[in-house]
């Protein structure tokens, strides 16, 4: 069970980080890729708070979110914000592998969507995809 709570602690702290990254993606984009990093940033707020339910219903505390962040790379425009959307993505679904890998039930199904779309996601920023969505830093 403490492999589950892991997990899912570190999805968490992937959908804290998510929601801040799309915070800057969004401020460097206009038109519909601005609309694009909305949605984003929306889903991952709602995945946010379903984490956090989640694990509270595991019987631990959510884990807390950081005051801040230290971006992986600079943002100076929107070439480099949807890198960092993309960048944000793969690290999602890496965060969803690993609770696609230690969960069962529902608990799985959900870690399983939540990969896919944040995969889908990367493809969107990325104009390609990964062989293995969730495990590509591991390669």
């Amino acid at each position: 069970m403490n492999a589950v709570i892991d997990a899912v602690q570190a999805a968490l702290a992937a959908e804290y980080a998510a929601v801040y990254g799309y915070g800057v993606v969004g401020g460097h984009l206009t038109g519909s890729r601005q609309a694009d990093a909305r949605q984003g940033y929306d889903a991952h707020r709602a995945r946010r708070d379903a984490l956090v339910r989640t694990v509270a219903d595991l019987g631990v505390s959510p884990a807390a979110e950081p005051a801040g962040y230290t971006l992986p790379f600079t943002v100076t425009g929107p070439e480099s914000a949807a890198r960092l959307a993309a960048y944000v993505e793969e690290h999602v679904a890496g965060a969803y592998g690993d609770v696609v890998r230690t969960a069962l039930g529902g608990l799985r199904q959900d870690a399983a969507s939540a990969m896919r779309d944040a995969a889908v996601r990367a493809v969107r920023w990325r104009g390609g995809s990964v062989a293995f969505p969730g495990l590509a830093e591991r390669g």
